[in-house]
């Protein structure tokens, strides 16, 4: 799949020889004459910027093609110049030739010194690029509690403790009514141990009620495989080497202390408990400092949220362009939101590195789809409202847009939801939701330690203890949020700078933020509150009991 990243004097962008349609690249009225793919267009209706106009003639009942993919039919005849939208272009899921490999990218190393970054390097050898002090509940009965304990450590009370990012309280919505050794259960176990082992995270207070499923010991225990036996997770019985090894282990520097509110004498008496607890970590936590890594200790999440029209043109190749450079230097890169690859898996299958690593693939789309009729929905649920008024029509014209953001390498790996990315893995997948903090909740689980999500419509999503680095597709929107975005990829369509500058830019701002330059959203502290925290929703699956 290949775009044009340059602009046309007529407002209307073709992205792919043999496209049925284009993008508008500004508002464009009845009558306006443009230029486009060396044809004269007359535009029939109105058609709002970063939506399609039809570039020839399409046929009711034909394939409609952008991005050189077919992306729905034709519900009735359209004429070139018409505006092409969901008045009259459906979804059809057609046939995707899932080629099991086979193709594979060099993707060449420059010249010159290996970029560096300042980090903080952990025990078990991975390296953290910010440091917190996390407090994490097993239940929803302990997250007031862990908040009120968060929130005594004020920016002022954390002066005297530089090196320390911040106190933050991971709190969620389940963690008991539910069967600990099921799928669900499994998935809320994974994730929360996933974010105590994060090499973000130097100091741990596991916060509980007493009496929950997922118990504070689960968590705070540095074995994870002895966990994953407790659970009856597959392994039981069988010697350590069989465990299920999907839960993490907690690096022997990080400091870890738990309480329950029970034992500890109820909210009050935990409170002050809990903060005496993170009082004692936080000279222990600043004393850790960064040095300096290589560029291949990074593991880089790859998310969107809010997309249009623009985001498969702009801040999703270009996005690419730095996850392809971050992975020819030997880091991890993590595409995810598994409903909204439908439609363009193909694209990935093809570039696997082995037959299994496609099949796994293809494997959690079908899980996908089960999952979806099962609920009385399907795939074709996606795009939401927001993403149909930015341009957006069908699943498959979303998904081709958001793969980009996997640039060409290959694909290396095949994640469930929070496993744990290795370090040096290549460009890989993690299967999660569409929903944009259920999403990047489990990258962090599996290990990202810096975010980049890219939106056209205007997300202000944050993250902690990741820094999520946030990238507009249109410069409109960058102008009017711009206290919220970090990066203008809509330059790239206003011909102000190319696809592989702004790519550049990205990977150049992600080495900065790793040495801990503030990204927005850490930036922003209103009235005491912050963003980040609250966008820790691990994934639920199963029925409440």
């Amino acid at each position: 799949m290949t775009t044009t990243s340059a602009p046309t004097d007529g407002g209307v962008l073709a992205l792919h020889d043999g496209d049925d349609v284009g993008v508008a690249t500004r508002d464009l009225s009845p009558g306006d004459v443009v230029e486009v793919a060396g044809r004269t267009l007359t535009v029939a209706g109105t058609v709002p910027r970063g939506h399609k106009v039809a570039l020839v003639d399409v046929a009711a009942g034909a394939e409609v093609h952008k991005y050189g993919q077919a992306i729905g039919v034709a519900t009735a005849a359209i004429g070139a110049g018409e505006h092409v939208h969901v008045h009259n272009l459906g979804f059809e899921e057609g046939h995707r030739d899932h080629a099991l490999g086979g193709v594979h990218a060099e993707l060449a190393v420059p010249a010159g010194p290996r970029p560096t970054f300042r980090g903080f390097r952990r025990a078990d050898g991975r390296v953290g690029t910010r440091n917190y002090v996390a407090i994490l509940t097993s239940v929803n009965c302990s997250a007031s509690t862990a908040r009120m304990i968060a929130a005594r450590f004020t920016p002022e009370r954390l002066a005297a403790f530089p090196n320390v990012d911040g106190v933050i309280a991971l709190t969620h919505q389940s963690g008991c009514g539910m069967v600990p050794s099921s799928e669900g259960g499994q998935l809320l176990l994974r994730t929360l141990r996933g974010y105590a082992a994060h090499p973000n995270v130097a100091g741990l207070l596991v916060l509980g009620l007493g009496c929950e499923m997922v118990l504070t010991e689960q968590i705070s225990t540095r074995d994870g495989q002895g966990v994953g036996a407790f659970l009856g997770m597959p392994g039981v019985g069988a010697p350590p080497e069989a465990v299920d090894p999907v839960l993490a282990d907690i690096p022997a520097d990080t400091v870890v202390e738990s309480l329950t509110i029970q034992d500890t004498g109820g909210v009050r008496a935990t409170v002050a408990a809990g903060v005496a607890a993170v009082e004692r970590m936080l000279p222990l936590v600043d004393a850790r400092e960064r040095v300096e890594c290589d560029v291949s200790e990074l593991v880089l999440a790859l998310n969107c949220g809010g997309s249009d029209g623009y985001s498969g043109i702009t801040a999703n190749p270009a996005l690419g362009w730095a996850s392809d450079r971050l992975v020819a230097y030997g880091a991890a890169s993590a595409l995810a939101e598994t409903p909204e690859v439908f439609g363009a898996e193909h694209l990935l299958t093809r570039r696997a590195t082995s037959p299994e690593v496609a099949q796994r693939l293809l494997d959690r789309i079908a899980w996908w789809k089960d999952y979806t009729a099962a609920g009385g929905g399907s795939m074709d649920n996606n795009p939401s409202p927001g993403n149909k008024a930015g341009g957006l029509t069908t699943i498959l014209e979303k998904s081709l847009g958001a793969v980009a953001k996997g640039g060409r390498a290959d694909l290396a790996a095949v994640y469930e939801y929070a496993e744990r990315i290795e370090p040096h893995a290549g460009f890989t997948f993690m299967d999660t939701p569409g929903y944009d903090p259920v999403s990047v909740t489990g990258l962090v689980a599996g290990g990202a330690n810096v975010v980049v999500f890219t939106t056209g419509r205007g997300s202000v999503f944050g993250c902690r203890p990741a820094p999520s680095i946030k990238v507009a597709t249109n410069t409109p929107m960058y102008r009017r949020m711009s206290e919220d975005m970090d990066l203008d990829a809509g330059r790239i369509v206003e011909g102000t700078a190319t696809l592989e500058q702004v790519g550049q830019e990205i990977f150049d701002l992600v080495l900065r933020i790793a040495s801990g330059e503030q990204t927005v959203s850490e930036d922003l502290l209103i009235d005491g509150q912050a963003i980040g925290a609250e966008e820790f929703i691990p994934w639920h699956v199963g029925a409440v009991t």
